[in-house]
C-alpha cells in the first residue's frame, strides 16, 4: 500500500472516538484545518532531529516534559511561562552535570487528547462517556459535556498557536538568559528542605558563571547565552487532526506533520499493523514510542523497522515506562534486543505512568520516591547493558500543585485535595521536578566519573 497522510484510515484505529454525533461536521472541521497555517516548520523539525542524533550518540541529553493534558480552562501566559521556567532550570542542572547540551522538548502546544483505559465512567450510579481531553469533550460530568465536539479541534489549534508564539518569545527574547535561570534555581535551593544537598552543585554553577563573566563571556557578548531552543511534542492520537496538519515540504518534497516538532505513539496504540504506526511511518518528524509491560522484543524490532527502515539517527526515541518495580524485568530484554540488532535509538525514561496509584481518599497520585527510583533504575540498567540512558520524559507543571505525594515538601495523601488541579493524571510540581533534575544529575556525574577512570593495566 502506498503511504499517504490518509492511508491510516484503512487500518484499525484504537482510542480515536467513533461517537461524534455528526461525522459530516467532523469532516468539515478537518477540511478547515487543512487550510490553516502550519504550527511548526520543516526546517525546525530537521534541526530537532539533528539534535536528537547527538542524543543517540551519547553527546547530548533529552529533557521532555510538560502537562499531562493541556486544558482550555488553565490556558494563560503565566502557566506557560512557569512550565518553561522549570524546564530551563532543569536543563541548567543537567547541562552542568553531564557536560553535554540538553535538548529541550515540551509536552505542550498540542498535548490535549488522552487515551483512556475505559470508554465509560460511572459516578453515583450515573454512567457517561469518559473524558478524553479538551480537544474531544468536556471534563464536567454531564451528558452534554461528554459528547465529542469537533469544534474543539479548532480551539485546540488556536491555543497551540498562541502557546507556541509565547514559548518562542520567552526562549528567544531574553527571558531564558542563563544568568536569570540560575538565579531562579538558587531561589529554589534556598527554600527547599533539601537545599543543602543541592547547594554544592549550585555553587559550582555559580563559580562557572562568574569565571565566564570575568572572561567577558556574558549574554551581551554572546547572544546565545540569552536564547534557547525549545521544541514541542504531543501524542499522535487524533489522526484526523494530525492528517489535516501534515504538509509537503517545498524544499525536500517530504511529508511533515506541522502540528508539532516531535510526535509519539502511546503504549496503547503501538500495534505495528494499526493506524497510528501507519500514519507515523510516513512523516519525517522524530517519533517517540512508549514501551511498557507486555512489549515483546521482536515486536519492538518490527515496529522500529516499519518506522525507521533506513536507521536514521534521531528518528526514534524509545520511552520506557515500566514502573519502579518493573524496570529491570521489562527493560533488559528490550535493551539487549536493540543492542544486538545494531539499531540507532534514543532511550528515554517515563517514570510517571507506571507509578500511578489511587489513595484511600480517592485521588490518583504518584509517589515521588517511586518516580525517582524508576529513573535511577533506568540509568543503571541501560549503563550495565552498554546502552546510553539518553533522556527523561515526565509530566509536570510550574504551578504549585499537590498531585504527587512525597518529595522534599513531604506532600501527604491529606494534602492532595488542597491544590489538585490536573485534568487527567497527577503531575510533579516545579519543586518536585527540580528534585528529579538533581537526582538525574547525580547519576550522570557518577557515569561521567566512571567513564573517565583509567582502566587498570593487566599483566
Amino acid at each position: 500500500m502506498i503511504w499517504t497522510p490518509s492511508s491510516w484510515r484503512e487500518r484499525p484505529a484504537k482510542h480515536i472516538p467513533e461517537d461524534y454525533p455528526d461525522s459530516t461536521a467532523l469532516a468539515n472541521v478537518e477540511k478547515r484545518l487543512q487550510d490553516f497555517p502550519p504550527l511548526v516548520f520543516a526546517g525546525e523539525v530537521r534541526n530537532l532531529k539533528s539534535r536528537l542524533a547527538d542524543v543517540a550518540a551519547g553527546e547530548a541529553f533529552l529533557l521532555q516534559g510538560g502537562d499531562c493534558a493541556e486544558s482550555f480552562k488553565e490556558f494563560n501566559a503565566d502557566n506557560i511561562r512557569d512550565t518553561l521556567r522549570v524546564l530551563l532550570q532543569m536543563a541548567v542542572v543537567l547541562t552542568y552535570a553531564a557536560s553535554k547540551p540538553v535538548v529541550k522538548v515540551g509536552r505542550l502546544a498540542g498535548q490535549f487528547g488522552k487515551p483512556r483505559s475505559s470508554a465509560i465512567e460511572t459516578i453515583d450510579g450515573v454512567t457517561l462517556p469518559s473524558y478524553r481531553g479538551d480537544n474531544i469533550n468536556g471534563m464536567a460530568f454531564d451528558e452534554k459535556s461528554r459528547i465529542p465536539d469537533p469544534e474543539r479541534l479548532i480551539q485546540s489549534y488556536s491555543q497551540s498557536a498562541s502557546t507556541l508564539n509565547l514559548v518562542r518569545a520567552f526562549s528567544q527574547g531574553g527571558y531564558a538568559d542563563l544568568a536569570n535561570v540560575h538565579s531562579w534555581m538558587l531561589g529554589f535551593v534556598d527554600r527547599s528542605p533539601l537545599g543543602t544537598q543541592y547547594r554544592d552543585m549550585a555553587d559550582k554553577i555559580s563559580d562557572a558563571l562568574d569565571f565566564m563573566k570575568a572572561c567577558g563571556v556574558t549574554s551581551q557578548s554572546v547572544p546565545q547565552m540569552a536564547q534557547v531552543e525549545v521544541y514541542t511534542s504531543h501524542e499522535a492520537l487524533l489522526l484526523g487532526y494530525e492528517e489535516a496538519l501534515t504538509r509537503v515540504d517545498s524544499t525536500s518534497g517530504d511529508w511533515y506533520d506541522t502540528s508539532a516538532h516531535m510526535l509519539w505513539i502511546g503504549h496503547r496504540t503501538r500495534q505495528v499493523d494499526h493506524a497510528h504506526v501507519e500514519f507515523c511511518k510516513g512523516i519525517k518528524n522524530p517519533i517517540g514510542m512508549k514501551c511498557g509491560p507486555g512489549l515483546d522484543p521482536d515486536e519492538l524490532l518490527r515496529i522500529i523497522e516499519t518506522l525507521n527502515p533506513d536507521d536514521e539517527a534521531g528518528r526514534i526515541t524509545l520511552i520506557a515506562r515500566f514502573g519502579a518495580d518493573g524496570v529491570e524485568a521489562g527493560l533488559v530484554p528490550l535493551a539487549r534486543a536493540i543492542k544486538q540488532s545494531g539499531r540507532t535509538v534514543i532511550w528515554s525514561c517515563d517514570p510517571m505512568h507506571g507509578n500511578t496509584l489511587k489513595t484511600s481518599n480517592g485521588f490518583k497520585t504518584r509517589p515521588v520516591d517511586r518516580i525517582l527510583s524508576e529513573v535511577g533504575g533506568f540509568i543503571d540498567v541501560l549503563s550495565a547493558e552498554g546502552c546510553v540512558p539518553g533522556g527523561v520524559h515526565f509530566e509536570m507543571t510550574g504551578q504549585d500543585v499537590t498531585e504527587c505525594i512525597g518529595g522534599a515538601q513531604a506532600i501527604s495523601e491529606a494534602d492532595l485535595s488542597s491544590r489538585y488541579h490536573t485534568h487527567c493524571d497527577p503531575r510533579l510540581n516545579g519543586e518536585q521536578a527540580l528534585e528529579l533534575a538533581f537526582l538525574i544529575a547525580d547519576k550522570l556525574i557518577g557515569l561521567k566519573e566512571a567513564n573517565q577512570m583509567p582502566s587498570r593495566a593487566t599483566n
